[in-house]
Order: structure tokens, then sequence, then C-alpha cells
């Protein structure tokens, strides 16, 4: 089955390694940012984040992980052209060591 179409809920997810500069309250603060995201672009519908806990170290090198929901592939689009989303990412995007993002339509096995 082919992903694709603009219609339909989609996860965007953000793996990220943050520099090792970055401290605990800053750390903090880029989060809370990120979540503040929720209340300003229409087209994110939800926003969780966690780190890894996993116990099969194939994590490589990630520690954090960022979900947030939008109503469909032309929602991201929105999103990232949000002047909010534009703001943060620069903030965001220079204390990485490291991203992957990956958009997808959550489905089940028919």
């Amino acid at each position: 089955m082919a992903a694709g179409g603009g219609g339909g809920v989609v996860k965007h997810i953000l793996l990220a390694r943050f520099k090792e500069e970055v401290t605990p309250d800053r750390l903090d603060q880029l989060i809370r940012g990120y979540a503040a995201l929720l209340g300003v672009v229409p087209s994110m519908k939800a926003f969780h984040w966690g780190t890894d806990v996993s116990i099969e170290n194939m994590h490589q090198g990630f520690t954090h992980v960022f979900e947030s929901t939008f109503e469909s592939t032309e929602g991201i689009k929105e999103y990232i052209e949000h002047p909010a989303h534009v703001e943060f990412a620069n903030e965001f995007l220079p204390v990485l060591e490291k991203a992957l993002i990956i958009d997808y339509k959550p489905t089940t096995v028919n």
C-alpha cells in the first residue's frame, strides 16, 4: 500500500540528539517552546515527547523523540511555513547534534 495523498491524520516524528553543551534548563525551555506551538499553529493537533528508554541499544545516538499530529500533509506544510515554527526552528535546530525527521500516515493491517 503506497502512502500519500493529502487528507487524513499524519504523524511528524523528530528523533534528536542534542549537543553536549545544552544544559538541562535550556533543554527544558526548548521542549516547552516546541509544545507551545500546539496552541499557535492551527493544523497541529497534538504533541508528545519523550526520551529513549529502550533496552535494545539501537538508538544510534538519538536520545529524544518528538511526535506531532496533523490533520493532513497540507497541515504539515502549513506548520513548516508558520512564522512561529520558523522562529522556533531557528532556535531549536542549531542545538541539535543530529536529527531524523519522518512524516507518516498511521495505517492498520487489513
